[in-house]
């Protein structure tokens, strides 16, 4: 039966699928001139540590954008080179918001590689720099990755990367989410061998605690 009249029989064309785009490279955002708006927001309003915030911001990987003034987190792979970046506003009131950059590689986002066996493991960089900050006593000598959301995939490249590791310390959120991602986690790490170590916040993240 055909509607809309038509010789009986005919045959219409099945719809192509439309074929999926390629990945967009992955490119870090323009620097800005200053960094005015991210010291502003990093060290008054969430009040991490100016020798903290320093360090990573020599490393080149805390910078500000210039089209919007947000901060930049960039995470590298094993030759220094830039792999991943997360964008977050500095707005103090209003909306804010969180967002990694189109193209990256979520292995190997912000991080800090240290000499001991120990691998601390936040949910985004913003509770990384605020658990340095309250727990400042040889922190450059351990390990840190901030997933950037809940996968595991940063932290198991960041233990390839640490011949010497032996401890996980998960730091995920106070909520159900971070505590789903931090038993789920614990399941798979011990699986690898690792020793685990939950470390939950007293208010609902690190920086809440800060």
């Amino acid at each position: 039966t055909l509607l809309l009249g038509g010789e009986t029989g005919q045959v219409y064309p099945a719809a192509q699928e439309k074929a999926p785009e390629p990945p967009k490279p992955f490119v870090l955002p323009e620097r800005s001139e200053d960094m005015r708006r991210v010291y502003g927001y990093l060290l008054n309003h969430r009040h991490i540590a100016k020798y903290v915030l320093d360090r990573f911001v020599r490393a080149g990987m805390v910078y500000e954008d210039a089209a919007h003034h947000n901060c930049v987190f960039v995470g590298s792979d094993e030759k220094g080179v830039a792999k991943h970046a997360q964008l977050r506003s500095t707005n103090r009131a209003g909306k804010s918001f969180r967002l990694n950059v189109e193209g990256c590689d979520p292995h190997y986002s912000f991080h800090h590689l240290g000499s001991d066996g120990s691998l601390y493991v936040f949910e985004a960089p913003i509770d990384l720099l605020s658990f340095i900050a309250l727990h400042p006593d040889r922190w450059t000598e351990h390990s840190y990755v901030a997933c950037c959301g809940t996968s595991i995939q940063p932290v198991l490249k960041t233990l390839e990367r640490m011949p010497q590791a032996n401890t996980a310390l998960l730091c995920m959120d106070n909520d159900e989410a971070g505590q789903k991602t931090n038993r789920r986690m614990t399941e798979q790490l011990e699986a690898e061998g690792l020793t685990v170590i939950q470390q939950i916040p007293k208010m609902k993240d690190w920086n809440d605690d800060l």
